[in-house]
């Protein structure tokens, strides 16, 4: 499980070096294959070779006559890059993934169990402001939530 947050800066060639608690397990479990993609909050999402090959499933078998689901298609699977870490741990960010999340200088790699968000370190700091002061009114609490004990 992959978790908390580190904030990383971007070498001049869009390489980002993966912490080192995470580069042992990733060898491990993918030999260091990753595959990264788009989310719709503008940020990147990293996810092991292994767990995107069955999110990818999932996503190809969906039907597509639904207009969302060939959005949803188009944008996780066109845009998915597979990398590899290089012996020092880094993976290359496409420039078109780092234009698409607007990764400068600074990043912020954050740990969500299965996979890894990649932001812009300003977009993070701002998103997490207003993740904090959220009131939760607009969106009605979905029913995998209700049962949830933190």
């Amino acid at each position: 499980m992959f978790r908390g947050g580190s904030s990383i800066n971007l070498d001049a060639k869009g390489r980002m070096a993966l912490p080192t608690r995470y580069r042992t397990d990733l060898i491990e479990r993918c030999e260091g294959r990753v595959v990264l993609t788009v989310h719709d909050d503008h940020c990147l999402l990293l996810y092991p070779q292994p767990e995107w090959d069955e999110i990818e499933r999932k996503l190809v078998r969906l039907p597509n006559q639904n207009k969302r689901t060939r959005l949803l298609q188009r944008m996780l699977l066109g845009h998915a890059t597979e990398l590899e870490m290089d012996r020092n741990g880094r993976i290359l960010i496409p420039p078109r993934l780092r234009e698409f999340a607007n990764l400068d200088k600074r990043v912020v790699l954050a740990g969500l169990g299965n996979k890894f968000e990649v932001w812009d370190e300003e977009a993070w700091e701002k998103n997490c402001g207003d993740w904090v002061s959220a009131d939760g009114d607009d969106d009605e609490m979905p029913d995998s939530l209700e049962s949830l004990t933190l």
